[in-house]
């Protein structure tokens, strides 16, 4: 009997620090220049975030850590902007394959406007204010 293998895999801090390797290559390719103006990451406390190897990469890249407070669920993740049109997008809809959904997903991320980016980025400042002017508490959307 045959076993169905997954493309799924564990991500760990050299998985992480590889990601992050792309990252910063693709940054370097289309946005020309905004490297030296500084890169911003939003991490909460997972292992791959806080592992000496990703600390040292992240040092090495000069890229500034936008601290997450732990166990804050006006900030999280899921609730970030462009995953709910991601989700608002996908809903619905059935992928023959990983690769198709990959490049479903690609495709729609090559399409969104700049603004929506900015757009984005500017919501989840807001929400950041507002989760330190009431200590790290809760948020309400």
């Amino acid at each position: 009997m045959e076993i169905a293998r997954s493309n799924t895999c564990t991500i760990n801090a050299n998985r992480y620090c590889e990601t992050l390797r792309k990252l910063r290559r693709a940054i370097q390719i289309r946005r020309r220049g905004r490297l030296s103006g500084g890169i911003v990451l939003l991490h909460d406390n997972t292992r791959p975030h806080t592992a000496a190897a990703t600390q040292e990469l992240l040092d090495q890249f000069e890229w500034e850590i936008f601290d997450h407070p732990p166990y804050s669920p006006g900030l999280a993740h899921s609730d970030f902007h462009l995953s709910l049109k991601l989700k608002e997008f996908l809903g619905g809809k059935r992928f023959g394959s990983d690769e198709e959904l990959e490049n479903a997903v690609t495709t729609w991320l090559n399409e969104l406007a700049a603004e929506e980016y900015d757009m984005g980025i500017l919501k989840l400042v807001d929400r950041y204010n507002e989760c330190l002017n009431v200590g790290g508490d809760y948020v309400e959307k």
